[in-house]
């Protein structure tokens, strides 16, 4: 039965990390014959399947989508388990309840406390990998969770709608893809919004992959710092 990373590429899940190229991943049912071993090329993983949990796609048969991403996040990082939960629901590929029935079923499994916590900190709103490890990089880094794909704006327009909004700091923060800045027109277009955001009160953050990547403790000091730019913009609100 194919399964982990190899169903979720049939499935289109989107995954975080190096590429298994010439890696099939499947899954036998635990002592039976050749369970454990297969050939080059061949990653066995040894587990039950209940029927509930198989599907089919173009003849093959694999694991379905909410046993995939449950399987993802017991045995990968907690990050890549986000970004394969995070883009399943995004796609309406899954349910957080089908999601929470694998989990139970699989309660005593090794990793499913991972799995778990990947469960319940997925968010179908978040848009790509990047705003996926984004707000891993937050929750690691001691930041409240923001809202995700918010319109805002001042008191008589809507200015646009930011990846970020931590709306109690009165602060966006803006996952910058190349693309963003790809061509002039779209970077006016940024500073335009950005100087309307922060005339209706907002600060704004913006970051980048590599940031995020890298140095994530960076990008959570510069939120912070926001945050606290952003109280001291409450308060001289309301004491004017």
């Amino acid at each position: 039965m194919v399964s982990h990373h190899t169903a979720a590429l049939m499935h289109g899940l989107d995954l975080l990390g190096p590429e298994r190229h010439g890696i099939i991943s499947v899954t036998r049912p635990p002592g039976g014959a050749g369970s454990r071993t297969g050939p080059p090329g061949i990653l066995v993983h040894a587990a039950h399947l209940p029927r509930g949990q198989v599907t089919t796609r173009t003849g093959v048969r694999l694991t379905s989508v909410a046993r995939t991403v449950v399987d993802l996040a017991r045995s990968s990082p907690f990050a890549a388990g986000v970004v394969a939960a995070d883009s399943a629901l995004r796609r309406n590929q899954v349910t957080r309840a089908e999601l929470d029935a694998v989990v139970t079923a699989c309660a005593r499994w090794p990793g499913i406390s991972k799995a778990r916590r990947v469960v319940a900190f997925s968010d179908g709103r978040a848009e790509s990998v990047f705003e996926s490890i984004s707000r891993v990089a937050f929750d690691e880094h001691g930041l409240p969770a923001p809202d995700l794909q918010v319109w805002v704006g001042g008191e008589d327009e809507v200015i646009g709608r930011v990846d970020f909004l931590w709306r109690a700091y009165r602060t966006v923060g803006e996952a910058d893809g190349a693309a963003k800045y790809s061509e002039p027109g779209r970077v006016r277009a940024q500073l335009w919004r950005d100087e309307r955001l922060r005339e209706a009160g907002f600060e704004v953050v913006h970051f980048s992959w590599h940031e995020v990547r890298i140095a994530p403790w960076q990008v959570a000091a510069e939120i912070r710092a926001a945050f606290q730019r952003g109280l001291a913009r409450v308060r001289r609100a309301a004491s004017a």
